[in-house]
């Protein structure tokens, strides 16, 4: 007997047709999702970016439809959308800065009505310093400039106040470490905008940009050696010192060693030909900031710098539980996952170089994973933790990175898992399987388990109709997917509709987002249900007050 009433009702769509009624549109999967609103878009893209594109979708296009969204969002409202590129830069809620950088360089392109043209380009120039906070930021955006718009006044003098407002101290350190990225130098850079100061102290620094010389490197060294440390020439002139020093030398590294522990140099002053010496590294230890120590674990296994039980060992390891100092250097969660992975394989993506992985290094490098999120207080609520694990997910990479969107959610479900007391995880394409994870797994583990799960289509339905249907209480279901979804008998929206009914429980959905498409299974007009960005260094914390 046929209930012909469940062809037509709104209870039940195939997630191939779209909910009548509603504004959902084919997916690059070919089923319908939601459609994000074009502010959430711009978030998605500014956390996720588009580099290296999704299983269905490749960096190009992707690029062209998140620069289309961002022009969108200018045209509605340049203060807000500008706003939001920087909040998002300055707050280090996402793993790389190029996609805001990007989007700043669109906004001081943008080509529109001419009041709003106005303002979008006057706002995203006058927020430069905060999205470029790095001579490498600067360089990127004056590139990204030079494709989308020529060089003009406004950038020439947006360029220029970026040189003249920052502190000369500051400045100094800028030049000396980051000295040319992305084909431009601050030569380069000095000689497009012509920055004026009577800054003589500042001038001596452009001077030296520009010529390679300054004042000092012509005085008695005996005497700069002692005043120069405190001086804002003081990086200038102990680089000039530092290259000039004869590699053939024995002398020499010992000479490279007082002037990294004199001048407090980092690792970008310090020649590559120092850089295989185990006094050197650990000399420039103390002064590695948290993102170059992390980059650099490997290096310094090989070369014994890093053993079991060695002070130096012990330093990294207290680093790395430091959540305020990772916070300070803006280390995003994803940053320190990559580095796990690399330093546990022993050996690094590309080159000969090769290490013992140490112990107390690898746990350091895993709770620095959970610290480097915001703080989150555990809500006690019921969590069903969907991971998808389609095929899509698989073809799909996070933020230009060898990590696929599969093996991220797992991570990032891990967030919850230590969390809240109170989780069950599954994952699902188009059927559903438990997965095994405790609050204490590794996420090395966590990323093992769900690669061995056979892949499927996408049903992102699956985890609320399967908790409906054996009558699971649950308070929250998290779904963590790239929404192209595609293959149920019911839309993941109905799902929670019909689970709330059966079930007598006002559940919620929070899906988490992680490519940076414009689609989404959640419902806008469910207050019930929230879209977050997947690998939002904020993101636990926002989907707990949700929870909450």
């Amino acid at each position: 007997m046929r209930t012909y009433s469940k062809a037509v009702s709104k209870r039940e769509t195939p997630q191939s047709e779209a909910i009548p009624g509603t504004n959902q549109k084919e997916n690059n999967a070919g089923g319908f999702s939601f459609v994000l609103d074009e502010w959430s878009h711009l978030e998605r893209f500014l956390i996720l970016g588009s580099a290296g594109g999704t299983y269905y979708v490749g960096e190009r296009k992707l690029t062209q439809d998140c620069a289309k969204v961002v022009e969108r969002c200018l045209a509605s409202n340049p203060q807000r959308a500008v706003e939001t590129i920087a909040k998002i830069s300055e707050s280090g809620r996402a793993p790389s800065n190029d996609p805001a950088i990007f989007a700043l360089a669109v906004a001081a392109s943008y080509r529109g009505e001419q009041t709003t043209e106005f303002i979008a380009r006057s706002e995203a120039l006058a927020d430069l310093p905060r999205v470029c906070r790095t001579a490498t930021h600067l360089f990127q955006f004056i590139a990204n400039c030079k494709e989308l718009r020529g060089w003009g006044r406004g950038l020439r003098n947006a360029v220029a106040k970026w040189y003249n407002d920052k502190p000369v101290e500051k400045l100094a350190y800028q030049v000396t470490k980051y000295r040319n990225r992305v084909g431009y130098t601050h030569r380069d850079a000095l000689r497009l905008s012509h920055p004026k100061t009577t800054d003589v102290t500042r001038n001596e620094l452009y001077r030296w940009i520009t010529t390679g010389t300054t004042a000092a490197a012509n005085e008695d060294p005996r005497i700069t050696r002692i005043v120069l440390p405190f001086s804002p020439l003081a990086l200038p002139y102990a680089l000039d010192r530092i290259n000039a020093l004869d590699p053939a030398d024995v002398s020499s590294r010992r000479d490279a060693m007082r002037l990294i522990d004199d001048y407090k140099l980092t690792l970008e002053h310090v020649p590559n030909h120092f850089l295989s010496s185990q006094g050197v590294w650990d000399t420039l230890l103390p002064h590695l900031p948290p993102t170059a120590l992390i980059r650099n674990l490997g290096k310094m296994t090989s070369i014994d710098l890093l053993k079991p039980l060695a002070a130096q060992t012990q330093y990294v390891c207290d680093t790395l539980r430091n959540a305020d100092r990772l916070k300070g250097a803006r280390v995003h969660p994803l940053s320190v996952l990559l580095a796990l992975n690399t330093y546990q394989s022993g050996h690094g993506l590309k080159g000969s170089l090769s290490w013992k992985p140490v112990p107390e290094v690898c746990a350091a490098l895993e709770d620095a994973f959970y610290a480097s999120f915001a703080a989150v207080e555990p809500t006690n609520k019921r969590y069903i933790l969907g991971l998808d694990v389609s095929g899509s997910m698989d073809g799909a990479f996070i933020a230009n990175t060898r990590l696929t969107a599969r093996e991220a959610a797992a991570c990032m479900a891990m967030v919850t898992m230590k969390t809240e007391p109170r989780t069950y995880p599954v994952a699902f394409s188009h059927t559903l399987t438990p997965v095994d994870l405790v609050r204490h797994t590794r996420l090395q583990d966590v990323i093992n388990t769900l690669r061995r799960i056979p892949m499927g289509g996408t049903d992102c339905a699956l985890p609320i109709m399967v908790a409906t249907q054996s009558r699971i209480e649950a308070d929250v279901f998290v779904i963590y997917t790239d929404n192209e979804t595609w293959a149920g008998r019911m839309h993941p929206a109905q799902a929670l509709q019909q689970y709330r009914s059966v079930m007598g429980i006002d559940a919620k959905l929070i899906v988490v987002g992680m490519t940076a498409t414009e689609f989404t299974i959640a419902d806008p007009n469910d207050s019930g249900m929230l879209d977050v960005v997947g690998f939002d260094a904020a993101c636990p914390a926002i989907m707990s007050d949700f929870a909450r």
